[in-house]
């Protein structure tokens, strides 16, 4: 079966303003993401890719440009299943007025029982990315073969769940991985099981520099701004 390359989008002007951006329309990439999505052609220059499958909000569309006009035979594919966790009523607040919510406390610890005021449950968020990689997994192995390489462009909450079902991690555990801004996280599946080759990678080690972290050992809803 296929290897899975998932991109998380570029650094958003959500990230730097420490808002929680769910669907919100017109979040774009900041000057910091457009640059690192300008370097992800070279990242993958070497490895041949049979399809680019992306969210349809706007960030991921600008993180996947440039390594579309760097391979024009390649048409983008659309799936809202791999789109960003509907966050309902908490889309556009700041993180930091979040932390208070009592729903916060659920999303950190029983992440598999927590939904969203007037959005989805986490749960419902991983069952749709999921169904969504199976489906493009048949896809492109009919397509391109079993030893193909694809790209899905998404977001972190996505990401975080779609690593821990190839793991056969309980939803419960998802908060606990990290997954910066225009990091790659490389999925191998086969007929019996998936392999995570590669988690999270940037390429950069500035992010662990210490720096204010979230309260008391929270992740970050939405996935955080990565290294300053």
């Amino acid at each position: 079966m296929p290897t899975l390359l998932l991109v998380r989008h570029g650094r958003s002007t959500a990230n730097t303003e420490g808002l929680l951006a769910g669907w919100t329309p017109g979040v774009a990439l900041d000057d910091r993401g457009a640059a690192q999505a300008a370097a992800l052609p070279g990242r993958l220059a070497e490895l041949p890719l049979a399809e680019i499958v992306t969210s349809p909000l706007q960030r991921c569309r600008e993180t996947v440009r440039p390594l579309l006009e760097e391979r024009p035979g390649l048409t983008p594919h659309t799936d809202d299943r791999i789109g960003e966790c509907h966050y309902g009523d908490w889309s556009g607040r700041k993180l930091v007025e979040l932390k208070d919510e009592p729903l916060m406390e659920v999303v950190q610890a029983h992440p598999s029982a927590a939904a969203f005021p007037g959005g989805e449950s986490m749960r419902a968020m991983q069952t749709r990315a999921a169904e969504a990689v199976r489906e493009w997994n048949a896809r492109v192995e009919r397509d391109h073969g079993a030893d193909a390489v694809y790209l899905m462009c998404s977001h972190g909450d996505i990401i975080k769940s779609l690593v821990a079902d190839a793991l056969g991690l309980h939803l419960d555990l998802f908060q606990r991985i990290a997954v910066e801004p225009c990091s790659i996280t490389a999925i191998r599946y086969t007929r019996l099981r998936p392999f995570l080759v590669r988690l999270g990678d940037t390429g950069d080690f500035a992010s662990l520099a210490p720096r204010e972290e979230p309260p008391a050992g929270d992740a970050t809803v939405g996935g955080g701004a990565g290294a300053p």
